[in-house]
């Protein structure tokens, strides 16, 4: 999954280009992310996110990724309503973050592969301008407290996001992820299968030695695969969501 989703002109933040930007709220709400069915999550979130959306695994590239299922069919997020409003109490890191996005520098990296990172902004988000809203510079060309936040946002959304692959690297080295397919049948009999996606073995993690356990453990990483687990229950809450999508679609 692309981490830039939503972004439809993402441009490096530049404080001559941009001294003059101000942003303001956005009429539309969410609904820059209604065409979109899954985002990430980092383990940190697991907690939160079981509460409200099945956390599943998908494979995209060489990589394994946790995300929140938030709907079944392609481009539809079942979370937001007509008016652009999230209808879940927690909304995920991935989707609080826009406009702003940390971007890979072309032909950064060191020795070590470490990346060149650079804030970036969503030029095609609605509630930019020049005129109203909150300043990102200020008149010496200095960061907003505003902007600051963000930025110090996005260091920890990409801190975590590296701690979380540690993560699924180690459930894969664990053996512990194994195929899943989930499967939704509405009222009407209409029926929707979503293949290629990973859970957490139960089995296996039961069955798991002494050592590696208490590793999971006192990482703190056992939590958020019980976290997983438990948000598995959700899948019918986000099926339920289904039947009026369905009714609407067929006036």
């Amino acid at each position: 999954m692309a981490q830039s989703i939503f972004y439809d002109k993402p441009v490096p933040l530049n404080k001559e280009a941009h001294k003059d930007l101000k942003i303001g709220p956005n009429e539309g709400g969410f609904s820059f992310a209604k065409n979109t069915n899954s985002v990430l999550l980092s383990g940190m979130e697991f907690a939160n996110a079981a509460k409200e959306y099945p956390i599943i695994f998908i494979k995209a590239g060489k990589s394994i990724l946790p995300i929140a299922l938030l709907g079944f069919r392609t481009d539809e997020n079942l979370f937001i309503d007509d008016d652009g409003k999230w209808d879940a109490k927690y909304i995920p890191a991935f989707v609080r973050r826009y406009p702003f996005i940390l971007s890979e520098a072309p032909g950064s990296g060191d020795k070590d592969g470490a990346k060149e990172l650079t804030v970036c902004i969503d030029e095609d988000f609605p509630g930019l301008s020049t005129e109203e809203g909150s300043p990102l510079f200020d008149e010496d060309g200095n960061q907003t407290e505003l902007l600051k936040n963000a930025i110090s946002f996005l260091q920890e959304y990409q801190s975590q996001y590296q701690r979380t692959e540690i993560f699924v690297n180690r459930l894969k080295e664990l053996d512990l992820l194994t195929g899943y397919t989930a499967n939704a049948e509405l009222a009407d009999g209409e029926k929707i299968s979503m293949g290629g996606l990973f859970v957490v073995d139960e089995k296996k993690l039961m069955e798991l030695e002494k050592k590696k356990a208490m590793e999971l453990f006192r990482s703190g990483e056992l939590s958020w695969v019980y976290a997983h687990l438990l948000s598995l229950s959700n899948m019918n809450a986000v099926i339920s969501r289904m039947v009026p999508k369905k009714a609407e679609d067929a006036e």
